[in-house]
């Protein structure tokens, strides 16, 4: 009786082990239809920071590997020569600037008052000349005096008369002021000078090499005292934030992935504790085609990359990690019904 029992208590526990195991080999093939696995590495951006002017290179205040934030100083050029072009523009400011002002506001009163008496004096040089010539007329006339003698008394006269006239213009210019055209060409001297110091001060905080974004510091690719051009790479710098996936995805399970679906990432080293993302894009193009695609089981293989956007990435996620996406399938198989629908778009 004993046996009996020890006999049919093996049955219903072997019973039990080969209904647990179709159950959860139906729950396995159920959850592997559901869901899509799909392999790839990690990708994250990097960029290479430069000065945008060039120079000596003065201090890097972090090593390779150091973590950066947003707006920390990475590294900085030798200033002096940007000072020096900061000085002398701004010199050529407040010439430009004292010239202008003195355009706009004319003449100083003491040098129309000192054309004017240079009108008076010739003014009253003419008079005399006038009093001469009336003299010599009366001589001319009367014989006394030759007619070169007479010629000479009118030559003096006639010079002071153009002698007076130009120190008449010289005062009403004085008066009237600067043209305007010569303002205009003072006020543009002004606005270009400004623009040169402004153009200075711009290549001074540009010896500043601040970080864009937080990130890891790669690679120091120049040291201190380095002489670096404009726009030469200094240092590479892998960005915090903007971590991706690169999974690919055979053709024939193209139509159950689309761009925003959630997904999970898995890495080895964290297995339980997978990130989450989503699809961001599906590549348009096949990689890996081969030259020519005669059957349908060729064209099964081909393979199109998908790019998974990491939604809060941590240290955990390092460049090239070969990493597990799961995504659940989401069926866009077409149904046309007739002819006339053939090009249309489908709904799924």
């Amino acid at each position: 009786m004993k046996k009996l029992l020890v006999v049919l208590l093996l049955v219903a526990l072997g019973v039990g082990g080969v209904l647990a195991w179709r159950h959860a080999t139906a729950a396995k093939q159920l959850e592997e239809s559901e869901f899509l696995t799909l392999y790839g590495n990690v990708e994250i951006r990097r960029v290479s920071l430069g000065f945008r002017v060039g120079g000596r290179l003065e201090k890097i205040f972090f090593e390779e590997g150091d973590f950066i934030r947003k707006g920390q100083t990475i590294a900085e050029l030798d200033k002096e020569p940007y000072e020096d072009a900061i000085a002398a523009a701004a010199a050529q400011v407040d010439k430009a600037q004292a010239d202008y002002e003195r355009l706009q506001s004319g003449n100083r009163p003491q040098e129309i008052e000192q054309a004017r008496a240079t009108v008076n004096e010739r003014d009253a040089g003419l008079i005399v000349l006038e009093s001469d010539l009336k003299r010599a007329t009366k001589l001319i006339d009367d014989k006394v005096i030759t007619p070169q003698e007479f010629e000479t008394v009118v030559a003096r006269r006639d010079e002071a008369i153009a002698r007076k006239k130009l120190a008449e213009e010289t005062l009403n210019l004085l008066i009237e002021g600067y043209r305007q055209e010569d303002i205009a060409a003072g006020k543009a001297l002004l606005s270009g000078a400004q623009a040169n110091l402004k153009q200075a001060q711009t290549a001074l905080a540009d010896t500043v090499l601040v970080c864009p974004t937080d990130g890891v510091l790669l690679t120091r690719v120049e040291e201190v005292g380095a002489v670096v051009r404009e726009g030469q790479i200094v240092a590479t710098l892998s960005l915090k934030d903007a971590v991706w996936v690169y999974v690919y995805i055979p053709e024939r399970e193209l139509g159950n992935v689309v761009e925003g679906m959630s997904a999970e990432i898995y890495t080895d080293s964290r297995p339980e504790k997978p990130y989450i993302g989503q699809i961001g894009s599906v590549s348009p193009e096949a990689e890996f085609t081969p030259k020519t695609v005669q059957t349908t089981e060729l064209r099964t293989n081909l393979v199109f990359r998908i790019r998974v956007i990491v939604d809060n990435p941590d240290g955990g996620l390092r460049q090239g990690m070969p990493v597990s996406v799961k995504v659940k399938r989401h069926n866009l198989t077409p149904r046309i019904s007739r002819a006339s629908d053939v090009g249309k778009p489908t709904i799924p």
